[in-house]
């Protein structure tokens, strides 16, 4: 599957389009004369012979053992009944799950099954590329007696004790088994590793990962080529689709029967089906006109805004009015009490990510197909801090700027189960939830974050990011949220009356275009390409796409602006995720009670210690949340105990002076 169908739909037909060789790829094609049919059992079938050469797709690990048992010596070849494009992590995942398969249970047959492959009369091999589809068991005997078994049939209990029903053939030909021998051994040589007793017994995709069949085959050969089959990759999405439509339906499929297992199926069942589906599609048309979906395709170099192409080549009279207003909306904040300073910085770190945040859920896909990180490309934001500090009309703001609408989510509507449904269902533009209490946030939002996975096994490219709007009663969150979370966290705003008299915000609101958004999206999918072969590339870090996004915004704004802003500035991961950034609450504590309360402290520099009195027990938690490792901290009680040195470093202070205590 090409990056460009990765956002499209699959059929499972070749189309009109598919190139097809005019005289065709030369076959091996077996032609065999019919005997007869007749009634067997499995042990029939496999009894009266010394050695086993099998290549199964799937096993059940009790027929293993009874099969093995009737042969001196057996080589079993496991191929993957998925559908894979075996990349190297799919080989990896594959491996181990077949691994883990035949490890089972510790019993006394596969305690025997582990001495026998220690001895070698039985070995496994396991795939790390595309096998046929064959399932060939090849039987031989001292005497000279030989036996072919071919068909459906995988080495399981189900396939061949009579449950399902299966195409198994078998011919007593000699010429037969040399002619599937050299098939068999030529795939064993050529697309196999071998498992070990070691593997079988501790190899993971973990910590042991050194251990599965394909590292010692590389260990063995020095160098091993990996060519993933490109072909099967459209094969994979289609089955990818396949399990999530299962996983929608499955919440409104009747019930199995407790006793007897069964789905009794009835029209009236089917017409429950059909009417919640015809409501949740209706609930889907809802949403999407509350919520326009903005569709941004990475790999096409398109967007488009409720299914109408967007014109990503604005004309520059336009940008320039965008631009001349945003940086109006800007300026207005200079007129606010406080941190003016920080807050128009943070606030343009945080448009900065909110702008670039349509194209996070591709670049997670991508990191997640070739095993990179994706902690970098964020789609959660917070924005809180004291009331009146214009958070909400400025999320608003940038929001027109990228869809021309402002649509947010209510506080009281936001759980897991509500927001991870709308992220299935409106996509590009980020979803605002606002004025989230600390409760609602530490009750629904921590667990949300957390879930880092969302999206990833149903490669979704185009989901919304969730920008979450509080006040200051939402303290320090936990380092996981913190590593996932865009914060910005405001202090500065306007008294009551300044805010009934302001009037910058909506006559913004009701200029501003989206023309600047557009040119953005523009330049933006001129660089993802890039970015997105970065990305594959086993050994660098992954692209810093916050770091692209600002120097695209930097750019428009230089060229449309008669002057431009310190805080308008190119920035990195390192602005929103450095340890200064994360911990500034704590910084801005410590340095502000070394300067007012020194008695709060106490120092050993004997022990290299400092201890700091938070007041409170909730504010020693508050703090712990912020530090960094390097630090050191531990809590007791309201105190909190940091390595003195790190300390030093961390806070820029000497901690040197006055009334404080030695110990």
């Amino acid at each position: 599957m090409t990056e460009k169908e990765l956002d499209s739909n699959y059929s499972l037909f070749e189309s009109a389009d598919s190139p097809i060789s005019k005289s065709g790829n030369k076959l091996d094609v077996v032609k065999l004369s019919f005997d007869h049919a007749e009634l067997m059992t499995w042990q029939e079938l496999f009894s009266g012979f010394d050695h086993l050469y099998a290549i199964t797709f799937s096993s059940g690990i009790n027929f293993l053992y009874k099969v093995l048992s009737l042969f001196d010596s057996a080589e079993v070849i496991f191929g993957c009944e998925e559908i894979l494009s075996y990349s190297m992590q799919e080989i990896m995942a594959f491996q181990n799950k077949v691994i883990e398969r035949i490890r089972g249970k510790e019993t006394r047959e596969r305690e025997k099954l582990l001495s026998r492959v220690e001895d070698g009369s039985v070995r496994f091999f396991v795939t790390r590329t595309q096998l046929s589809h064959e399932k060939i068991y090849l039987l031989s005997s001292d005497d000279g007696k030989k036996r072919v078994i071919m068909g459906s049939a995988n080495m399981s209990y189900n396939a061949f004790g009579g449950v399902q029903r299966e195409n198994i053939c078998y011919l007593d030909d000699e010429h037969a088994f040399d002619w599937y021998y050299s098939i068999f051994e030529d795939l064993k040589n050529s697309s196999t590793d071998e498992i070990t007793k070691k593997a079988i017994l501790i190899a993971d995709a973990e910590e042991n990962l050194d251990e599965l069949p394909i590292a010692g085959t590389v260990r063995a050969k020095k160098v091993l080529s990996i060519e993933p089959v490109k072909e099967n990759e459209e094969n994979v999405q289609f089955i990818l689709d396949v399990r999530k439509l299962a996983a929608r339906l499955t919440p409104v499929m009747p019930k199995a029967e407790k006793k007897t297992g069964k789905i009794l199926i009835s029209p009236e069942a089917l017409m429950k089906l059909r009417r919640h589906i015809k409501d949740e599609n209706t609930q889907k048309r809802e949403l999407r006109s509350e919520y326009p979906q903005l569709v941004v395709n990475v790999f096409d170099h398109c967007a488009s805004l409720n299914d109408e192409p967007l014109d990503l080549s604005p004309s520059e009279e336009l940008i320039k009015n965008d631009v001349d207003l945003f940086l109006k909306y800007m300026e207005g904040y200079s007129k606010f009490h406080g941190d003016v300073t920080g807050m128009q910085y943070r606030y343009f770190e945080f448009a900065n990510w909110f702008f670039c945040s349509p194209f996070m859920a591709a670049m997670r896909d991508m990191a997640a197909r070739y095993d990179q990180n994706r902690l970098p490309y964020p789609v959660f934001g917070l924005v809180y801090g004291q009331s009146k500090a214009g958070k909400t009309s400025f999320l608003e703001t940038l929001l027109k700027m990228m869809i021309g609408q402002k649509p947010k989510v209510s506080a009281p509507d936001f759980t897991r189960s509500s927001i991870e449904g709308l992220k299935r269902t409106v996509q590009g533009a980020p979803i605002i939830v606002d004025d989230l209490t600390n409760t609602r946030f530490n009750q629904h939002a921590i667990e949300t974050i957390k879930n880092d996975d969302f999206g990833v096994s149903d490669h979704l490219v185009n989901y919304s990011a969730v920008v979450i709007s509080a006040n200051e009663d939402v303290k320090a969150v936990a380092p996981e949220v913190i590593r996932r979370t865009v914060i910005c966290r405001v202090e500065a705003g306007l008294t009551n009356t300044e805010v009934m008299k302001s009037n910058v915000v909506r006559s913004v609101q009701q200029k501003i275009g989206t023309a600047f958004y557009r040119e953005y999206l523009a330049r933006m999918l001129d660089l993802i390409p890039d970015l997105i072969d970065q990305l594959k590339q086993d050994e660098t870090e992954a692209p810093d796409i916050l770091k692209y996004s600002s120097e695209v915004i930097v750019s428009i704004i230089q060229e449309n602006a008669d002057s431009v802003p310190e805080y308008i500035r190119p920035l990195s991961l390192e602005n929103y995720f450095s340890e200064q950034v994360t911990g500034k609450y704590a910084i801005k504590t410590i340095r502000t009670a070394w300067k007012t309360s020194r008695k709060s402290f106490i120092i050993s520099r004997r022990n290299n210690e400092l201890r700091y009195n938070a007041g409170a027990t909730y504010e020693a938690d508050r703090l712990m949340k912020e530090l960094p490792e390097t630090l050191e901290a531990r809590k007791s009680r309201e105190w909190v105990v940091m390595n003195l040195e790190e300390a030093k470093d961390f806070f820029s202070i000497d901690f040197r002076g006055p009334w404080f205590s030695f110990l």
